[in-house]
Order: C-alpha cells, then sequence, then structure tokens
C-alpha cells in the first residue's frame, strides 16, 4: 500500500506543492503549505481512527490531507477540482490501486466549502480536518511583525488566524462528538470576525459529522456555539 510517507517523499509531489505555496504567498492568502497540509493530514487521520479504525481508510485520510491543497499550483479558483485530477494522476503513477486513488480524488474535490459535500467518511474527515486548521502561525511573518494596533487594517482572515491561539480536534467516542476547540484572543479580533468568515465552513463541518452519524462541536474560547 501506498503510504503518507511515500507521498511525502515523492519528488513529483514537493515540486507542485512547493508552486502551490509560492502562488498562494504571491496572492496574499495565509499559509497553505507543508506545515498545514501535514496538520490538515494527521488530523484527519486521527478523525477517522477513532471513528471506524479501519487502517487502510485512515492511510488514505491521512494521504488525502496531505494533498488536498495541491491545486492551488494551478489556480486558487477551483482548487479542489484541479487538485483531486492532479493527485488522482500522481497517486496510480506511483502504483496506488485505482479505486483507492479515486476515493483520494473525489475527497479532495469536495473539500472546498463553495462547491464541496461530504460523500464519503474520507471526505468528511477531511473537510473537518481542513477547517479545524485556524492559528496565527498561518498569518506571513511580515503580519506578525505588525503591533496589535495595526491588526484593525489588516483583512479580516489575517486578524481571525492571527488572533486564532490554539485550535484542535478530538473526538468523544462517549457521546459521538467530534470537537473543534478554538482559543481566540478578543483584543486582536472578536469573536464575531470568527463566524463572518467561517460560518459556512462550520456548516460543512457539522454536514461532515452528521454524515458519519457523529455530532459537531464548535468551542471558541470555552463557549458551545454549535
Amino acid at each position: 500500500m501506498i503510504t503518507v510517507a511515500d507521498v511525502k517523499n515523492d519528488e513529483e509531489v514537493k515540486a507542485i506543492m512547493y508552486m502551490a505555496e509560492s502562488q498562494i504567498e504571491a496572492l496574499g492568502f495565509t499559509e497553505h503549505s507543508v506545515r498545514h497540509s501535514s496538520i490538515v493530514s494527521k488530523w484527519a487521520g486521527e478523525i477517522l481512527e477513532q471513528i471506524c479504525g479501519d487502517e487502510h481508510r485512515v492511510e488514505l485520510a491521512r494521504i488525502a490531507g496531505f494533498l488536498h491543497d495541491i491545486g492551488n499550483s494551478v489556480n486558487r479558483e477551483d482548487h479542489a477540482q484541479s487538485g483531486a485530477i492532479l493527485a488522482y494522476h500522481i497517486l496510480t503513477r506511483m502504483g496506488m490501486g485505482y479505486k483507492d486513488a479515486a476515493d483520494i480524488m473525489m475527497a479532495i474535490g469536495n473539500h472546498d466549502e463553495h462547491q464541496g459535500l461530504p460523500v464519503s467518511d474520507i471526505t468528511s474527515a477531511l473537510i473537518i480536518a481542513d477547517k479545524a486548521d485556524v492559528h496565527k502561525s498561518r498569518v506571513r511573518s511580515n503580519t506578525t511583525r505588525m503591533n496589535v494596533t495595526n491588526i484593525s487594517e489588516l483583512n479580516i482572515h489575517d486578524r481571525v488566524n492571527l488572533a486564532a491561539e490554539k485550535s484542535g480536534v478530538s473526538v468523544d467516542k462517549e457521546t459521538r462528538e467530534i470537537i473543534l476547540n478554538i482559543v481566540i484572543d478578543t483584543e486582536k479580533c472578536p469573536v464575531m470576525d470568527y463566524f463572518e468568515i467561517y460560518f459556512k465552513r462550520m456548516q460543512l463541518c457539522r454536514r461532515a459529522a452528521d454524515f458519519l452519524g457523529w455530532k459537531f462541536v464548535l468551542i471558541i474560547n470555552d463557549v458551545h456555539f454549535l
């Protein structure tokens, strides 16, 4: 079986992911580098491991998580669809079976909130893991050097991420809840700013959890919102 370690070490993957991050940086978006991909890979695998325990499905989720943003190498617009096709061809070239590669293709093609839907367990885990990565480390270094008094001048995505001190996903088997827990510095950014840009993403997370037969819970600064 092709593993996420194999994918990370593939030279074609490295080249495409470098180009994807280069384009995102040129456009001024928050970080979408190997750091983000590795976190999404880890969380997607952990979610599915806790829910189904099928190691084969878990490894596919890890791979989908690592490759989910490679479409940014083509264009930010429709990056989920272009990334899905790229991932399928890379994985089959590496020797992955067609069905497994297609499973990952479908997950990547549905991870974006504008067009995506939770259509499989891998897709659902990927959606939640991707939308959960809100953190100040995703803001570009030239922004993080700015003083708090300058934050109001930043775009809302940078403000929200810069204010996010901590974020993480956990699974509670007893209550059958998938929990996204975020700590936001409200002196830098009000909680309402988070909902302004993330509400549609949280709705997709809730649908993803519903697909899995679980409940999605959002906690911000110890307050339950969903």
